[in-house]
């Protein structure tokens, strides 16, 4: 409020429209007026009207304006709703309900300190919106960087299409224009739906400080009917909880067959949504694609797992399955499965009835299958052994969670092989086990994955190879080695497709594309010794047991 100075030394708080001494303020548009200035802004056009009354009764902490009534004071208070009504409110919409003075609602509202509690209910939902107001702007920023790179990112997607095009020349040229179209329609669709997913962030920013700006103002004011209904108001006011966060499409190759075209040229996987709760994560900038692959990985921490040794082949320790909160249990050559954090603390054992040669994380618990038996057992969150279902004659080795809520197990039976998707109870869904040409896909199917694109990954010990099919079970590439003493021994994906194989014969991590493509071995400092057991932690890291020591060491392959 603009105050001045007088030759006199005296002090005067000026008319907002000439600097003249006040007289009058609005209180609908708080503004100060002086004599003159009054008719002129009455003149003006205001959605909720003018009230302007003189200048030292304008701070009156008990005046509040009526809901249904804007242009009118409230008067009286209804006592059959709990709200404060003006004069029209009393004769029209609560004509029939009971109605008290104003006055005597306020006096009973301060004999009781209710504004001050009203106060302190306020400022602590104020604290929790305020305090969510950071990873709004986070999820703001995020989303506004995906728009940034969303033309780069969709012209690599096309050039990627029309590169697989160009070895077709002009018989795949329908299969490229359909593509394309796809692309451009899933753009418009992403920038959409990221457009509207920001919009809403702004907006939800704006509402908070709005809400915000009226809670300072209720702190200077302390008036009692408005603190007594802005509380509920308030309090209805909900923190976000989760968002959506959009993945950028994936174009899938797949083998050149001229009379398959649609199905062998490839296809562009859909943005994918999903729901990320803020409880659980809060992404972060390097989730983001494009980050390098680090020269020499670091071993950041090391876990001795305790894991006793087989007398025949000195094994100690077979493989790992890590959990949502990154914590990974162990199997080894023991009837236990270990819960280690990533420091190397024990943290749970649980008996199971076999060896921990296959496991993996399935609904939060963890899951391993029994050869012996002819099963696939879970356990509990009371640490009981849960039969899943049986695999009838055929013997369960590898196993792993697919995407879409099954699961994918390798089995044996003589000399034949497959990999079975089952339902968690037990129901086959799909069966793998020969190529187009009906020949057998796999001759010793080992440890199992499924990478991002839902290819389905296993290596063969018997094949010497990583063998991929893609979700429909139709071959898309094989990996192996020139040198005939490569062997494969477990196998796992990050979140861009890499896939990540342990060789521990010779004491090698290989890293292949999404294609099958050879990229780099992983030579972490102080090297690997028979690496076997891989899982992906996340952010660039994963873990890798040593089979024969029974150490696990945690590596960070990826750049900040």
């Amino acid at each position: 409020m603009a105050a001045k100075e007088s030759t006199q030394g005296q002090h005067f708080v000026e008319c907002d429209l000439c600097q003249k001494p006040v007289s009058f303020f609005c209180r609908r548009c708080g503004v100060n007026l002086c004599d003159t200035c009054v008719p002129v802004h009455l003149r003006l056009k205001s959605k909720t009207g003018h009230d302007v009354v003189h200048f030292t009764s304008w701070e009156d902490e008990n005046i509040c304006l009526c809901e249904s009534h804007p242009l009118n004071d409230c008067s009286a208070y209804c006592k059959t709703c709990d709200v404060p009504i003006c004069f029209l409110c009393v004769s029209i919409t609560h004509k029939s309900h009971e109605i008290s003075e104003l006055s005597d609602k306020i006096k009973e509202l301060n004999r009781h300190g209710k504004p001050e509690v009203l106060l302190n209910v306020i400022a602590k939902e104020n604290e929790r919106l305020q305090s969510s107001k950071q990873d709004l702007e986070k999820i703001l920023n995020h989303t506004t960087k995906q728009l940034s790179w969303l033309p780069l990112n969709y012209k690599k997607k096309k050039d990627e299409v029309t590169a697989r095009g160009e070895k077709w020349h002009k018989q795949i040229e329908e299969t490229v224009k359909k593509l394309h179209q796809e692309l451009d329609d899933m753009q418009k669709e992403h920038e959409a739906v990221l457009q509207k997913q920001k919009k809403g962030f702004e907006e939800m920013i704006e509402k908070v400080d709005e809400i915000n700006k009226k809670v300072i103002e209720l702190h200077k004011s302390k008036n009692a009917i408005e603190l007594q209904r802005f509380k509920p108001m308030i309090e209805k006011q909900e923190t976000l909880k989760e968002f959506s966060q959009y993945s950028f499409p994936t174009f899938y190759e797949c083998k050149i067959d001229p009379n398959y075209l649609q199905t062998y040229f490839g296809y562009v996987e859909k943005t994918q949504e999903k729901k990320m709760s803020l409880l659980e994560k809060i992404f972060k900038d390097n989730d983001l694609p494009g980050r390098r692959i680090i020269d020499v990985p670091t071993v950041t921490s090391v876990i001795d797992t305790g894991f006793p040794a087989n007398e025949e082949n000195n094994n100690r320790l077979y493989y790992m399955a890590v959990t949502d909160d990154n914590k990974v249990w162990m199997g080894g050559y023991s009837k236990e499965l270990k819960l280690f954090d990533l420091q190397g603390h024990l943290h749970h054992t649980v008996s199971i009835t076999t060896n921990g040669m296959y496991l993996c994380m399935y609904n939060k618990q963890v899951v391993y299958s029994d050869q012996s038996n002819k099963t696939v057992r879970m356990i509990s969150d009371t640490d009981t052994v849960v039969t899943m279902f049986t695999t009838g004659d055929w013997k369960p080795y590898g196993v792993t969670s697919a995407a879409s809520g099954d699961l994918l197990v390798c089995l044996l039976k003589d000399d034949q092989n497959k990999v079975v998707r089952y339902s968690s109870t037990g129901t086959v869904l799909q069966e793998i086990q020969y190529d187009s040409q009906c020949q057998p896909l796999y001759k010793q199917t080992n440890y199992i994955t499924e990478n991002v694109n839902g290819d389905i990954i296993v290596t063969d010990w018997e094949k010497k190879a990583v063998i991929a099919v893609d979700r429909l079970g139709i071959f898309r590439y094989s990996y192996s080695e020139k040198d005939s003493k490569f062997k494969p021994s477990s196998v796992a994906t990050d979140s861009v497709g890499h896939v990540i194989v342990t060789e521990f014969p010779r004491n090698k991590i290989h890293m292949l594309d999404k294609g099958g493509r050879f990229l780099r071995y992983i030579i972490p400092e102080g090297g690997i010794k028979d690496p076997r057991g891989v899982c992906i932690l996340g952010d660039g890291e994963m873990m890798v047991g040593e089979c024969n020591t029974g150490i696990a060491k945690r590596i960070n392959y990826l750049e900040e």
